[in-house]
């Protein structure tokens, strides 16, 4: 029998029976997966003549591209602004438990730190592919130090920084490299800030506003500069006013440039974000949203006491808290929880709430042609989910790197057919 290899060397593997997200739609189609890559099917039997090496039988299950996560502080213990000592494992250990929760690639986000902490840090947060042993990092996002002082949020307010003279020199000399750094919030307002972006979008740098005082004038200008993010909506910023919208004007605004998207985080936990103004946001800008966590470092424990660095933090009924007070410590949330409180709260297709965590971050990352997609010739990065939106197991590269216990799919192999069953 010849080869149904072609010429690799790698099995085709056919997900038969699915629902896969496709195209903005939920359709009944089969999945083609070799080296890794979506394949196009109609290729695979015309050119090529071949056929599946490995059939799985999903019986109807949902498939759908993996979820990006572009704005993460941290989670299980871990927080990329101060382990310092122990960040190399510590991105490990996050990378493989987000697995859990369907994601599988994401940026580590540092909170504004001092020169000395990103001269020793960001050197040691490498892009990298996911693999079985954790999700892919896509680049650092770097939340500050050019950030508003009256909108600090967490941020502490003695290292946050303005430009001098230098303005971009001033930004070099702080970070030392944008090597491996995907996207950077500042404030918009801040004197200098239009050839800071302009020459952060010149080394392929997503430029995000937030924590910021500025009007709506002030974000226009820098989305006409080439920004094209807001930092989880609403939080960190002037109110929506009838007179001034201020940043949050950005979803509607008339002054955004031609062929240029504006998108906009949000953590839709329940928490942080009132479900009506979830839902003002996406009926306003639909294409727009893009679901973060925002997570700290007691994301993925368990309920109690935990002591994170400097901070005590108690985490009740999936909340933490300063530990003795009612003041949140930062959000908890996982993906997951996130697009299914987006999907509840806001009343959105499953499509909207699955394309505002996979699709949406790819387009921002302006890496729509190989992540955020079923599309033919991407990356075989994806998630089975069950009707309720709960991640049953995730796929990278094709290949199995996280399964629920008990859920499917259950895989079996038989050596001569050289098959297996999703159960």
């Amino acid at each position: 029998m010849p080869s149904t290899y072609g010429d690799s060397q790698s099995p085709i593997i056919q997900f038969r029976d699915c629902r896969l997200l496709y195209k903005h739609r939920i359709v009944k189609e089969d999945l083609w997966v070799r080296d890794g890559k979506i394949l196009d099917p109609e290729k695979l039997f015309y050119d090529e003549k071949a056929y599946a090496d490995i059939q799985c039988n999903c019986y109807g299950k949902l498939i759908a591209p993996g979820f990006i996560d572009v704005q993460i502080n941290g989670c299980f213990g871990v927080d990329f602004s101060s382990n310092i000592d122990e960040i190399e494992g510590g991105l490990q250990k996050v990378a493989h438990g987000l697995l859990a929760h369907g994601v599988t690639s994401f940026c580590p986000t540092i909170i504004t730190s001092s020169k000395e902490i990103y001269k020793r840090i960001l050197p040691m947060i490498r892009k990298t592919k996911g693999c079985k042993n954790g999700a892919g990092i896509l680049g650092t996002h770097l939340e500050g130090p050019f950030i508003n002082r009256e909108k600090n949020g967490a941020h502490p307010v003695n290292l946050i920084k303005s430009y001098d003279q230098n303005g971009f020199k001033d930004v070099l000399d702080i970070y030392q490299s944008l090597d491996n750094v995907a996207i950077v919030t500042l404030a918009p307002e801040i004197d200098r800030s239009d050839d800071v972006i302009k020459e952060l979008r010149k080394r392929g740098v997503i430029v995000s506003v937030g924590h910021s005082m500025g009007n709506l004038t002030d974000a226009e200008n820098a989305a006409k500069n080439g920004a094209t993010f807001i930092t989880h909506l609403f939080n960190a910023m002037l109110p929506f006013h009838h007179r001034d919208p201020g940043i949050v004007g950005l979803l509607t605004s008339s002054n955004i440039p031609e062929n240029s998207q504006i998108f906009y985080g949000m953590i839709a936990d329940g928490i942080h974000t009132h479900p009506a103004a979830l839902r003002i946001a996406h009926r306003a800008h639909p294409d727009g949203i893009v679901l973060i966590t925002d997570a700290m470092a007691a994301m993925g424990l368990p309920p109690g006491r935990h002591y994170l660095g400097s901070q005590t933090v108690e985490i009740v009924n999936n909340s933490a808290y300063i530990a003795g007070t009612s003041t949140l410590a930062g959000s908890i949330a996982t993906m997951q929880t996130c697009v299914k409180h987006f999907k509840q709260a806001s009343g959105c297709t499953t499509v909207d709430a699955l394309e505002a965590a996979s699709l949406h971050p790819a387009q921002l990352l302006d890496i729509a042609e190989r992540k955020g997609t079923l599309d033919y010739g991407t990356d075989a990065d994806f998630i089975f989910l069950d009707d309720d939106l709960n991640v049953q197991s995730t796929y990278i590269a094709g290949e199995v790197v996280w399964q629920r216990q008990g859920g499917y799919p259950v895989v079996s192999r038989k050596r001569h057919l050289n098959s297996m069953e999703l159960l």
